[in-house]
């Protein structure tokens, strides 16, 4: 019986060293590249949980004229929010006598251009007015702002 137990408790040992002395004599890992570490150091501030945004109501509604034929044939009444960076609040605020002056001229520009007539509410012909006040915003509070929201948009024809 020890003769038929030796052979394998020998391929056993053997087995157990040779597992033993690899994991000893394994190399070091290599060290990493500066341009590893680099991307390293991205993922992980990719990785940080992104803070929301706050949102700021202007006070007022913005009214504009529509204009044909040097008549007024309609007003728009529209309501604007920011989307802003955490902590810009304030600082919006505090900006907003700026802030309704660039957009009504982006929203006076638009209604001269014909863009608050016939479907003034389809979504292609928001998408250049909202590209238009995005822009005036950030001309004046940067890159805090991160977009601007139709909350009410109407339009009274006389």
């Amino acid at each position: 019986m020890i003769r038929k137990l030796l052979p394998l408790l020998l391929g056993l040992l053997g087995l157990g060293l040779g597992i033993g002395a690899g994991m000893f004599l394994r190399p070091a890992p290599p060290e990493p590249t500066e341009e590893e570490i680099a991307m390293a150091e991205e993922a992980a501030a990719e990785a940080e949980p992104e803070v929301p945004p706050e949102y700021v109501k202007l006070n007022n509604q913005f009214i504009v004229p529509v204009v044909e034929e040097g008549k007024v044939v309609s007003m728009v009444i529209m309501s604007l929010s920011l989307e802003v960076e955490t902590g810009t609040t304030e600082a919006t605020f505090q900006h907003e006598p700026k802030l309704r002056d660039v957009f009504l001229q982006v929203l006076f520009d638009h209604a001269n251009s014909g863009g608050f007539r016939g479907s003034f509410t389809d979504s292609s012909n928001l998408v250049f007015l909202r590209k238009a006040l995005i822009e005036a915003a950030r001309s004046v509070m940067g890159k805090g702002v991160k977009d601007v929201l139709i909350s009410d948009i109407t339009r009274q024809d006389s």
